[in-house]
């Protein structure tokens, strides 16, 4: 692909005739015109590959060549992306409809009978070759406006996830776990499906941050926050932190036995991190209890009732002496 342009960059003329006086007439038509560079190829079966080495702006092209009608090379410039928009201006030996039908047909721009008069030979070299290099620089404005509007959309998507998610542990924060549970709820009040909630809460933390220091503690909810999302075995699954060392888990579609599973895995993942604590005693490990609930939601009801419940289930872990798992009544 041509690099970026400018309207004022120097004018390249190639032309491509099997006669060198013609190539020595146009090159002194040329050579006193400041900004315009000219190149000579005699061959047309080489012209292809030339035009696509010098990247022309404009390309004379004589229609009468050995062996070649200069005809077929129009499409031949045409199939190659680099030179598909490159004004072509056919040189022919007579003023001929029927030639300039089938010129412009094949994709050329213009029509000269060679030799043209040098004035009008440069004015047409000159407008064509300002007319692509203007489309050149259109295209290339056009290209940068698409990498910066890109840029910013994928800017705004990072932002849209840092502002859904949770600093620290990389969870969803509490924002977007409230957003989501109000549209679960809803999904499963149309549905008349079943909806899970998981609440986990760290034990003794207030314990572990007072003896190990606050950044230990940020890192067990790091790591904790590894093991909930691991946990997570669907894409409608979503762990988020709910705040402190509480965290919760919206399972769509689990019933309270695919609920209670889920989170004794958990229970037990987390116990196999082996995180060292001293608490409840010396030689303990970080734990974590957890609370079920499960609603089929009905009108009248709000996603508050399932919170409740959940937090009712994590009660009723704490209660029980910890590290286990607590169902709502």
């Amino acid at each position: 692909m041509r690099s970026a342009v400018s309207v004022n960059q120097a004018v390249m003329v190639l032309l491509v005739d099997d006669q060198a006086m013609i190539g020595e007439a146009v090159r002194r038509a040329l050579v006193s015109e400041p900004g315009i560079d000219f190149h000579f190829c005699s061959d047309p079966h080489e012209a292809v590959a030339v035009a696509l080495q010098i990247q022309p702006t404009v390309i004379l092209q004589d229609l009468v060549m050995p062996g070649v009608d200069g005809l077929s090379l129009l499409p031949a410039y045409r199939a190659e992306p680099n030179l598909r928009d490159v004004p072509i201006i056919v040189l022919s030996t007579k003023e001929d409809p029927q030639i300039k039908c089938a010129a412009f047909s094949a994709g050329a721009n213009d029509y000269l009978v060679k030799l043209p008069d040098v004035i009008e030979l440069v004015a047409r070299i000159r407008y064509h070759s300002r007319s692509f290099l203007a489309l050149q620089q259109r295209d290339e404005a056009f290209r940068a406006l698409r990498e910066s509007q890109q840029q910013l959309l994928e800017a705004n998507l990072v932002l849209q996830r840092m502002m859904k998610s949770d600093g620290l542990t990389g969870l969803a924060n509490r924002r977007h776990f409230d957003e989501y549970l109000d549209i679960e709820w809803k999904r499963a009040m149309r549905e008349s499906s079943q909806l899970s909630l998981v609440m986990i809460d760290v034990d003794y933390f207030k314990k572990y941050n007072d003896h190990f220091g606050h950044v230990a503690g940020d890192e067990v909810l790091r790591m904790l926050g590894k093991a909930m999302d691991a946990a997570c075995s669907r894409a409608s699954d979503l762990a988020a932190r709910y705040g402190g060392e509480e965290f919760v888990m919206v399972l769509p579609g689990t019933s309270s036995g695919g609920a209670r599973l889920q989170a004794e895995k958990l229970r037990r993942a987390v116990e196999e991190l082996n995180i060292a604590h001293n608490m409840p005693a010396e030689g303990s490990h970080v734990t974590i209890s957890i609370g079920v609930a499960t609603m089929v939601p009905q009108q009248g009801q709000d996603p508050v009732g399932l919170v409740e419940k959940a937090d009712q289930g994590l009660y009723q872990a704490k209660a029980g002496g910890r590290n286990q798992v607590g169902i709502a009544d």
